[in-house]
């Protein structure tokens, strides 16, 4: 099902199986992607990174994840682009910036719980619902909708990745550290870039992730460089040299270091491994 507006606002929800898999690979310009796996019975590489997905686990994509499906079962899509409903103007509403969205190295994923499942699938419904209708508030509903699904999703991933054990102000913190990476971890490669940006100390930052008990700031930039230098060597017909201009290497050697660091072999080499 798909609404589009009269200014290109669109939201789409489908149900996702082996006869319509390539809507996966179709994401446009400044578009959000959420996946909600029905089954056990998805595999998908994700950034050449091969994923097993269990029923009840959410995924939530940006147009810059590179997706290949090797095994699909059933899998519902929600996808918005920024002019149905922008994240960022909406920080203070949904508050997914820097962990769902624009900002982890990693790829986000909740678990849903039996009673989550309830509320998201009667959620979809409405939304379903709301889709077929054709009337003047249609489009404040499904923003509505919409937004009300993202909260949901920022809980359900606060309370599983423990940020709900931090102060509020060390959660903003963290959120906008990891989207100021996602924006210029091409040009900014060390804490203390970061730390100025968000008028704070680098110990600071560092003593904020380290209540999370998981990685450091530092490595969450590199894990972002690392992230899209296989994507670069991967997905482009780039060089070596081209990749690590473009992220910030005005020597190759000390790109090359970094990523066999990372890797354990050279990009080269990487560049030349088969899918």
């Amino acid at each position: 099902m798909l609404f589009r507006g009269q200014t290109n606002e669109f939201l789409q929800i489908e149900t996702i199986c082996s006869s319509n898999k390539p809507i996966l690979k179709g994401s446009d310009e400044s578009t959000l992607t959420i996946l909600w796996f029905q089954d056990d019975a998805s595999k998908l590489l994700i950034d050449n990174i091969a994923y097993h997905f269990k029923k009840n686990q959410l995924i939530f994509l940006t147009e810059f994840h590179q997706i290949e499906v090797k095994e699909i079962g059933n899998i519902k899509m929600v996808r918005f682009n920024r002019a149905f409903y922008c994240i960022l103007d909406h920080d203070s509403e949904v508050s997914c910036k820097g962990i769902l969205f624009f900002g982890a190295s990693s790829l986000p994923i909740i678990n849903m719980k039996k009673e989550d499942s309830e509320q998201f699938s009667n959620l979809i419904k409405v939304f379903e619902d709301e889709m077929a209708s054709k009337d003047a508030l249609q489009l404040e509903m499904l923003q509505m909708l919409l937004k009300r699904f993202l909260i949901l999703c920022t809980r359900i991933y606060k309370e599983q990745n423990h940020l709900l054990n931090l102060p509020s102000d060390n959660i903003d913190l963290i959120r906008e550290f990891n989207f100021l990476v996602e924006k210029h971890f091409k040009t900014t490669h060390n804490v203390s870039g970061y730390a100025e940006l968000l008028f704070k100390s680098p110990k600071t930052l560092s003593n904020v992730f380290a209540k999370l008990g998981n990685k450091t700031p530092l490595q969450y930039i590199q894990d972002r460089i690392m992230l899209e230098a296989r994507r670069l060597l991967r997905y482009t017909d780039s060089s070596v040299k081209e990749i690590a201009y473009e992220l910030g290497y005005e020597d190759l050697q000390t790109f090359s270091r970094f990523f066999k660091k990372n890797e354990g072999i050279a990009p080269s080499e990487f560049k030349k491994k088969p899918f």
